[in-house]
């Protein structure tokens, strides 16, 4: 008689001890990065060259000073000009540009247009051509049916003629 065997091959214990290890290495891998960045000293950003104020409420990056920004784009006359701008001008530029991409849009439009106009005027001539073609052939067939018509009815006259005269098959 057969013996019934336990085939746990772990107790309870066991389970949470891998369990706790593979929550360790899930969470050693997803903070691995940000350790190495950290201790290579490589975790802050490089200075930058310009010294720009911000213009929102954005902490500053690491390093930086907000000193150092006072003077961002004095020396550039289109970030001068663009500055200076009032909403108003901003508004009009920004609906200019949506006027001519419109226009691009719709003369893009009318030029499909026309051609799908030229293809449909082309396969409109091609199909009747194709038609006139159908009904000359259809007045060729009737009228080719027309004469063996006729010929059948000689042929069967001369044929009963034949007989008549003592022709046999």
């Amino acid at each position: 008689m057969a013996h019934p065997t336990d085939y746990r091959l772990c107790s309870p214990g066991l389970v949470r001890l891998v369990l706790f290890l593979l929550a360790l290495c899930l969470v050693g891998y997803s903070v691995r990065r940000q350790l190495f960045w950290h201790l290579s000293g490589r975790g802050s950003c490089p200075r930058c060259d310009c010294d720009c104020s911000p213009k929102s409420t954005l902490p500053l990056p690491v390093g930086i000073s907000d000193s150092s920004l006072s003077d961002c784009g004095k020396d550039d006359p289109e970030m001068n000009a663009e500055m200076t701008k009032d909403i108003i001008t901003l508004l009009t530029e920004e609906i200019s540009l949506h006027k001519s991409v419109s226009e691009d849009n719709l003369a893009h439009t009318k030029a499909l247009i026309m051609d799908a106009r030229k293809s449909s005027s082309q396969y409109q001539k091609e199909a009747e051509k194709c038609n006139t073609g159908m009904e000359t052939c259809e007045e060729a067939r009737e009228k080719a049916g027309a004469a063996l018509s006729e010929e059948r009815k000689l042929s069967a006259l001369w044929e009963n003629r034949a007989r008549k005269n003592g022709w046999v098959d």
